[in-house]
């Protein structure tokens, strides 16, 4: 029997139990460095989200950093928020059903990395050329 025939298609909690795992299993250096980012699954960006970035299609954001970086902080600055890494459920599926050559774990894992590279002050360039030089 295929083991796909019992299963349903990962729920939000089921997202949030792999970023979880994903961010347990990052070095000790980068889990310290991101100090306390709050991680938030949902379906998709928001309208507002969208509209913001100028995104016209919910599928193109597959995740997403609120907050001021790292390296842009001051203690001068009001009190701060925390920052957020979202991360987008349906957008991940779909771009793993289309990729087919990643596990869901590692997608996730990519996606989550990524978006805690802008919390350390890293633009898109960086964060490539970063993992691009890991592989």
């Amino acid at each position: 029997m295929n083991p796909w025939t019992e299963r349903a298609a990962p729920s939000l909690a089921d997202f949030e139990a792999l970023a979880g795992a994903a961010f347990a299993a990052l070095p000790d250096e980068i889990r310290a460095a991101a100090g306390e980012v709050a991680l938030h699954i949902e379906d998709f960006a928001s309208d507002e989200t969208l509209d913001r970035l100028e995104i016209e299609d919910a599928f193109d954001l597959s995740g997403l950093y609120e907050g001021v970086n790292r390296l842009h902080r001051s203690i001068s600055d009001p009190a701060p928020i925390i920052p957020r890494v979202f991360l987008f459920r349906r957008p991940i599926l779909d771009e793993w059903a289309e990729r087919g050559d990643v596990t869901l774990g590692e997608l996730v894992t990519h996606v989550l990395i990524h978006e805690i590279g802008h919390h350390m002050g890293f633009t898109d360039d960086d964060i490539d050329a970063l993992q691009s030089s890991d592989e």
